[in-house]
């Protein structure tokens, strides 16, 4: 069983072409759970609608707004997949994308979490880049500490299976952004990551992203400490635990 989990804010104007592009790759046993931070559009209207046609989408609202991080981490605690893809509202899925993420975790039940790359569009479909890695100058990398210079996660193009969500349940409050933390956690516990090279969505940038922004230079310096420190007292708690 697959979690789709995806959290929106003001969606509108992509949620319809996004979630058609994921319905038809998943099967009838399959979700697509959907946490609503609080639009004030027509985003919540528009998903009940499809909802009405789809069993398989799940609508929760939050109230009041909680944020991306949290959104994100209300959607996969909810999640009841074997494995679980995270999705933004804007981007859109290539008919291929499922299928291929799928066969390496078929291929190889050593594998715990998938990442792969997309074309960079504008919300026409333009394309801006052949390659998001290209384009933000991602290195991926098995490193912790690479990976907490300089994160090349992004996690709409990310899946897991679901022992990766169980050790990550509730995000630490001082964490930037989930991807990167979910990369880390399943590097501290030595989990396989397979990269993709394949481009299996188009990564819309239109302005009003919620990720994949650029950050202030201290902002993001503050924000590697945090996740430094962070990835040391899981380090620690887990240490306790098997203990």
């Amino acid at each position: 069983m697959i979690s789709v989990c995806m959290a929106t804010y003001n969606g509108e104007k992509f949620i319809e072409r996004q979630l058609n592009s994921i319905l038809p790759q998943l099967d009838e046993s399959d979700e697509v759970i959907i946490v609503d931070d609080s639009s004030k559009d027509n985003t919540i209207n528009l998903i009940e609608e499809m909802k009405k046609k789809d069993k398989r989408i799940k609508l929760i609202q939050n109230n009041p707004n909680l944020g991306v991080l949290k959104s994100f981490n209300k959607a996969m605690n909810l999640a009841q997949g074997d494995f679980i893809f995270l999705c933004d509202q804007d981007d859109y899925w290539y008919e291929d994308k499922v299928e291929k993420v799928m066969s390496v975790f078929n291929e190889d039940p050593s594998v715990y979490l998938v990442s792969h790359d997309a074309q960079v569009k504008d919300n026409e479909l333009n394309l801006i880049d052949d390659s998001w890695d290209h384009y933000n100058s991602n290195k991926k990398t098995n490193s912790i500490i690479k990976t907490i210079i300089k994160n090349s996660y992004t996690g709409c193009m990310m899946a897991f299976r679901k022992e990766l969500r169980d050790d990550t349940a509730e995000f630490p409050k001082r964490i930037q952004m989930h991807d990167q933390w979910l990369a880390l956690v399943a590097m501290k516990n030595n989990y396989k990551i397979v990269n993709l090279e394949d481009k299996l969505m188009a990564y819309i940038r239109h302005g009003g992203n919620v990720t994949g922004d650029r950050r202030p230079v201290i902002t993001m310096i503050q924000g590697r400490m945090n996740m430094a420190n962070c990835i040391l007292n899981y380090n620690k708690r887990m240490t306790k635990e098997k203990a």
